[in-house]
């Protein structure tokens, strides 16, 4: 009996609910492997065609289902524009959701934007001046929220835009079935006003709020498209024919565009028959028009009498075209907020394929946002190359660490495949073609739970982008060729083209009498300076020099020898040092403890606090005890911040350690 006993309970060393093994997988995820490796899924490819997508699932697929039904926009309806982005609050061990919140209700409430050209005034269901923090506290703790962006065509017709966007919301809380918690502010900064609208993912009973996908994409339209056209009646015949007139010249992808390219078959429109009715008649006019205009500029030709075929990239190249022209617009309204003039061959968008500009100094003198839904901003730099330069910004940046008048680097963003790509590769390769975290941490023992995490993460990004596929039981699917697809998706997702690190939070003239070492001080020793051209931010670097030269010399820190200068031996160090003792003391003072200065290949420990930015550059305040120290800082570190680092200095760097396990952290 007793060696039955111990038969039947062998126990299995591993980590909480592991099975000591291979995972032995259900029969329904064996049928799925066999069906995918059959190729009968879609999986891998651009869309499964076939398959539930879901797109009714949650509040607002009756409503969508119902007015379906033989409901059609006519040709004088109005149009209305909306953007609409989920934003997650919720992220695990941190608060960045709620912090990207209130940056997005500060920015939307931010100066110029209201007619008057003051700031933005939120507003509510009831009221004209909404509380946006009394918003954010009822925010706090929500899975998500929704933002919108609503542009009417013909919203400079309407007196005011909040009567419409509050039947907007009425309408929409009948169609989803529940009361909606939300805030708006309109905007006028640019040719088209519109409301941002920020609504709470939560119903009136307190739940997720879940809208069904095909409501957000077509049913809200719709009732923005009944509702102005209500307002302000249904478009004349002489209003379609002037909209349609004014397409046929424009250097952007038109709805007479669209129409030819929904028209087309292998990209060749038929136009010889002329239809009936004086409106049909009228359009097909001016898409002949337009054919012409686009034949002009070769993106069609005509293949026989009333046959035209279309370039392939038509699309492609009319869509950069007009976000050019939007951009050379804000680049004309940046140079007059800053008072400066640039001619047209001056002008410059970021391509890091230019050989004439992979890498940009200059000083930043307008930004704002290109991508109002998804807080991406955009910089206008001054070049030391004599160029104004337009460069689109990643979301993710750090805005604060690039203020107005900032002395700024611009260089190529990195692309390609991820560190954390060539890991979940490497894990698959040893377990079959799958990706698991327990095989992961079997290949990577000393791999924090945060660290697989990561990589979860990021294969969530490629499921939906149709690269991997998750089972039910948690395990990833990699195709053969992952590495291959996941560089073409990087390739293609390459939607900022420059990343932008400050050389200098400072002006340029703030530098000259500045206490630290500034970036003015690293061109004067530096063996080679940066080239200067212009009248502009080239004229301006070369006579700063000259005047933090005079300032180095009354500081006993330079001496003239003729017509050449020597500097202090170990100049910036000098600098820097006596920067950070004199903002150690500061904070001393401050905070009640006591400043140790670290040199270099000193170790150093304690919680880091938070960030110091300092002409010599930005740091880290790391405290322990009754005692801080100034560290040199980095971006790994924010991660960190409220814990426990320790590190060693490196000269005018730190390596950062955060722990003795593998984390996301490693510096």
């Amino acid at each position: 009996m007793a060696d039955d006993t111990e038969d039947i309970f062998k126990p299995k060393l591993g980590r909480i609910r592991s099975l000591g093994g291979k995972r032995t997988k259900s029969y329904l995820n064996r049928v799925l492997h066999q069906v995918s490796a059959a190729g009968k899924t879609g999986f891998g490819t651009r869309r499964a065609p076939g398959r539930f997508s879901g797109n009714r699932i949650g509040r607002g697929g009756s409503a969508m289902r119902q007015r379906r039904a033989g409901h059609r926009f006519g040709p004088t309806s109005r149009r209305v524009v909306i953007k609409t982005r989920i934003v997650k609050l919720k992220a695990r061990g941190t608060n960045s959701g709620v912090a990207a919140a209130r940056a997005h209700l500060n920015y939307i409430q931010r100066d110029g934007v209201s007619k008057e050209n003051k700031p933005g005034r939120l507003y509510d269901a009831v009221g004209e001046d909404a509380d946006g923090k009394a918003f954010l506290d009822r925010s706090d703790g929500d899975r998500h929220q929704f933002r919108f962006i609503v542009s009417p065509e013909d919203a400079t017709e309407l007196e005011d835009l909040k009567p419409f966007v509050r039947d907007l919301m009425i309408r929409m809380e009948e169609d989803l079935g529940t009361k909606l918690d939300w805030v708006a502010a309109d905007h006028f900064n640019t040719e088209h006003p519109h409301t941002h609208i920020v609504l709470r993912g939560k119903d009136e009973l307190g739940k997720d709020l879940v809208i069904a996908r095909d409501y957000i994409a077509h049913g809200m339209r719709e009732r923005a498209r009944e509702l102005i056209t209500m307002e302000l009646g249904p478009q004349t015949e002489q209003e379609v024919q002037q909209k349609l007139s004014a397409q046929v010249e424009q250097d952007r992808f038109t709805d007479l565009d669209r129409q030819l390219v929904r028209d087309a078959t292998d990209n060749l429109v038929d136009l010889q028959t002329a239809p009936q009715g004086e409106h049909a008649r009228f359009r097909h006019a001016m898409q002949l028009g337009r054919l012409r205009t686009l034949a002009k500029r070769g993106f069609a030709e005509e293949a026989a009498p009333g046959q035209w075929r279309l370039s392939e990239r038509l699309e492609q190249t009319l869509r950069r075209a007009g976000q050019r022209g939007d951009i050379i617009k804000t680049m004309h309204r940046g140079l007059s907020r800053a008072g400066l003039d640039a001619g047209a061959s001056e002008y410059a968008v970021y391509d890091p394929s230019d050989p004439r500009a992979p890498t940009i100094i200059g000083r930043i003198i307008d930004r704002g946002l290109h991508d109002e839904l998804n807080d991406g901003h955009y910089v206008m730099i001054d070049g030391a190359d004599g160029r104004v330069h337009y460069v689109a910004l990643n979301p993710k940046q750090d805005m604060e660490d690039l203020p107005m008048g900032a002395v700024v680097e611009v260089r190529p963003a990195a692309a390609g495949l991820k560190p954390a790509d060539r890991t979940i590769a490497e894990v698959a390769r040893g377990n079959g073609g799958l990706y698991e975290t327990d095989a992961h941490h079997a290949a990577d023992p000393r791999a924090s739970a945060d660290y697989v995490q990561a990589h979860v993460r990021r294969l969530e990004a490629l499921r939906r982008a149709n690269i991997v596929r998750r089972f039910p039981d948690g395990s990833w699917e990699m195709p053969t060729d992952f590495e291959d697809r996941v560089a073409e998706f990087a390739k293609k997702g390459s939607s900022y083209p420059g990343s932008v690190a400050a050389l200098s939070f400072l002006a340029l003239e703030d530098q000259v009498q500045a206490d630290g070492a500034t970036w003015l001080d690293a061109q004067l020793v530096a063996r080679e300076r940066v080239a200067l051209r212009g009248d502009r931010f080239g004229a301006e670097v070369a006579e700063a020099l000259s005047q933090r030269e005079e300032h180095l010399i009354t500081q006993d820190l330079a001496e003239r020898d003729g017509r050449t200068m020597r500097y202090q031996r170990n100049l910036l160090k000098l600098l820097r040092q006596r920067e950070v003792a004199h903002a150690g003391e500061k904070l001393s003072k401050e905070m009640g403890l006591s400043f140790l200065p670290k040199q270099d290949g000193d170790r150093f420990e304690g919680v880091y606090r938070k960030p110091l930015r300092l002409a010599s550059g930005k740091f880290a305040v790391i405290e322990k005890s009754k005692e801080f120290t100034l560290v040199p800082w980095r971006p790994v570190i924010e991660r960190q911040r409220g814990q426990m680092v320790h590190g060693v200095m490196r000269g005018a760097a730190a390596s950062f350690e955060f722990s003795e396990k593998r984390g996301i952290g490693i510096g």
